[in-house]
């Protein structure tokens, strides 16, 4: 496909994001109408631009699997998309976590040390207290150091 025009590579991808990995170099926009036609387009693509890395997660949130090092904003929208797309980001920060337990509050399974406020949150939004308990449990969470508030939202919400 070396010698495809503009035109020509984008017509490809679009009809098929796999055909992505055969293009040399691809252009930004060549790029994008990959992603847009998949998201997973993204795993062939070297040293994708913010731009186009935002597009992969925004349709599905688990393809920060295949960027090496995002950006808070790409990390923040792919766990918006997914929450448990967190479970494939390294030392996602406080503010990466509180999105990912407001779009999925199981997503606190994947969340080594979470804070107060990130448990506050999954308990918030979860529809399954029993659950929520149990994984809670799993991590070793110092109940002392959590504050009678959060402990009492937890009570409230088994009943």
């Amino acid at each position: 496909m070396k010698y495809f025009t503009e035109e020509r590579k984008l017509a490809v991808v679009k009809r098929d994001y796999r055909a992505i990995q055969y293009i040399e170099n691809p252009s930004e926009a060549v790029q994008l109408a990959a992603v847009k036609q998949n998201g997973y387009a993204i795993s062939f693509i070297k040293n994708p631009a913010e731009k186009v890395q935002l597009e992969a997660v925004k349709r599905n949130g688990w393809v920060i699997n295949y960027i090496k090092i995002p950006s808070k904003e790409v990390q923040i929208t792919a766990v918006k998309q997914d929450g448990s797309a967190i479970a494939f980001i390294n030392n996602p920060s406080e503010e990466v976590q509180l999105e990912a337990v407001k779009k999925n509050w199981y997503a606190i399974k994947y969340i080594k040390n979470p804070s107060e406020e990130v448990i506050h949150e999954a308990i918030l939004h979860t529809d399954n207290i029993v659950e929520l308990k149990h994984t809670l449990a799993a991590k070793n969470i110092d109940w002392d150091k959590i504050s009678d508030e959060t402990k009492l939202l937890l009570e409230i919400k088994e009943f």
